[in-house]
């Protein structure tokens, strides 16, 4: 038996955000979780407050969540919901902060529960015994938004835990083509490649469905269209992007995901690279390396999007040029040396994160099995900008 999970509800379009005056219908108090300065500063911060109160709800704020949130942080969050006691979490920006606010979610209607506790996939208790969730994303990449997922960062160790669980994903997800349009260029290309990476693993991944397949082929072919528009600014682009993105993240919300994401969570960690980055320098290595054992869906996806080729070794070619193609007008180097790290740094965390990566929770769902040799290969043919020939 398998399941397929979104949110309940989805308001999208220009104003989305509106729409929740009468969506909390009812509800009496919100708090409102976010990140940095952006949505304060283009003013949908304010904006997001006074429709929550507008709809009758007492609403506090809790903001400043970091990038790569950590748990501390998640753990203040948490004690903060116990003090307002809120019967609804809305979280607004990018990942980082939808993230986080999940985490706060489950220890503030379980404060008896530690990290430790929650860290195994598909482990969690129930929620929505105090409160339900509302997601608005401000970044076309995470799909947070629509998914099963978090991932928190134990500094501690410098590792960022994927938490993966159905009860996890959002009530209510509002997707404000408004608030993408903020996003600055190296944004818009580190998220855009994160959503391709997304639709693209979950074509392929073990737990895909009939369901997850036409999310994931349709929010490839959206992305490969409106990418490159998207970054030069155009608004239309933008909006196309945000939806595609939110398409993805249904596809592998319910697919999962495989070794591009295993290894990003490790790579972005100890380097300092953003998380989508992570994800563009290695989806074309990952994708050589998966199509020994599912070259035809490759070559799949390479057909819906019209690429050349007469064999399918020739389109799943063409579509790691096509990636390479989208890396080098995105200004994304191809090699993980292109990005400061030293060869140095790279042997000294060799081992360490192709060990942590193996045990990641997308490596299970990898279409071709894997171990820490295997990892190590990868990594290195990454590092070095050579093509994958194992």
């Amino acid at each position: 038996m398998s399941r397929f999970t979104i949110p309940r509800d989805l308001y999208f379009g220009k104003g989305a955000i509106n729409e929740l005056k009468n969506a909390l219908e009812g509800y009496k108090k919100a708090i409102v979780v976010s990140g940095g300065s952006s949505m304060k500063k283009y003013g949908f911060l304010e904006k997001l407050q006074k429709v929550l109160e507008d709809a009758g709800l007492e609403v506090k704020l809790f903001e400043g969540v970091e990038p790569d949130p950590s748990i501390e942080t998640v753990m203040k969050g948490a004690k903060a919901m116990r003090d307002f006691e809120p019967d609804v979490i809305v979280s607004i920006g990018g990942g980082s902060p939808i993230d986080a606010a999940k985490a706060m979610w489950v220890f503030y209607e379980n404060p008896e529960k530690t990290f430790e506790d929650i860290k195994t996939p598909f482990t969690m208790p129930k929620l929505r015994n105090k409160a339900i969730f509302v997601a608005i994303p401000s970044t076309s990449g995470t799909a947070t938004e629509v998914t099963a997922f978090s991932v928190i960062t134990d500094y501690s160790n410098k590792v960022k835990y994927p938490l993966a669980d159905f009860e996890i994903t959002p009530d209510i997800a509002v997707l404000d083509s408004e608030i993408p349009n903020t996003m600055p260029k190296f944004l818009v290309a580190d998220t855009g490649m994160d959503a391709l990476t997304h639709a693209i693993e979950a074509y392929v991944a073990s737990n895909r469905s009939p369901f997850s397949d036409p999310l994931a082929i349709k929010a490839i072919n959206m992305i490969c269209e409106n990418l490159i528009d998207s970054y030069n600014g155009d608004e239309e682009a933008r909006g196309n992007m945000h939806i595609a993105q939110c398409l993805a993240g249904m596809a592998f919300s319910n697919a999962l995901l495989g070794v591009v994401h295993s290894l990003a969570h490790k790579i972005g960690a100890q380097y300092k690279i953003s998380h989508g980055r992570c994800n563009a320098i290695l989806l074309p290595y990952v994708i050589k390396y998966n199509s020994k054992v599912c070259m035809k869906d490759f070559a799949y996806i390479a057909k819906s999007l019209g690429l050349p080729g007469n064999s399918d070794k020739a389109l799943v070619d063409s579509l790691i040029s096509k990636v390479d193609e989208f890396n080098i007008k995105l200004g994304i180097g191809k090699a993980i040396k292109d990005h400061g790290v030293s060869e140095e740094q790279f042997k000294e965390s060799l081992d360490f994160i192709a060990k942590n990566a193996v045990e990641d929770p997308c490596t299970g769902s990898n279409p071709r099995k894997t171990d820490i040799a295997n990892m190590k290969k990868i990594l290195e043919f990454a590092y070095y900008g050579k093509d994958i020939n194992f």
